[in-house]
């Protein structure tokens, strides 16, 4: 059984910083590029940072670009998502989620449906 966890959301004032990770098992975690999504208050998903699987190569969404850092460790099939300069358009339920396919290189994989995705952490950026 496919299982995503994260962990590590929280309260941050604006400019601080969080890093968030995201557990995975029941499947062959390094053979599989990984997503972050996140859902502000109100609003739809907005796709957040992809990394593909042997951890080479990364994208961005150009509201997180530059303050975010997505990476993995695949001996320790975990997901992070560092997040520095944070700001109040930040605060979101953020999700990892898992590409239908292996080795799918993150150039476009916005347009692949996501297969498994965790319960979420929530983020708050709020003085």
């Amino acid at each position: 059984e496919v299982q995503l966890v994260e962990s590590g959301g929280g309260l941050v004032q604006p400019g601080g910083s969080l890093r968030l990770s995201c557990a995975a098992s029941g499947f062959t975690f390094s053979n599989y590029a990984m997503t972050w999504v996140r859902q502000a208050p109100g609003k739809g998903l907005e796709w957040v940072s992809a990394i593909n699987s042997g951890g080479e190569s990364t994208s961005y969404a150009d509201s997180v670009k530059g303050r975010f850092t997505i990476s993995r460790d695949n001996a320790k099939n975990t997901l992070y998502l560092q997040m520095n300069s944070l700001k109040p358009e930040d605060t979101a339920v953020y999700y990892c989620a898992k590409t239908p396919q292996s080795f799918l290189p993150v150039h476009n994989i916005k347009r692949y449906e996501f297969d498994y995705w965790g319960q979420g952490t929530q983020v708050t950026v709020s003085s």
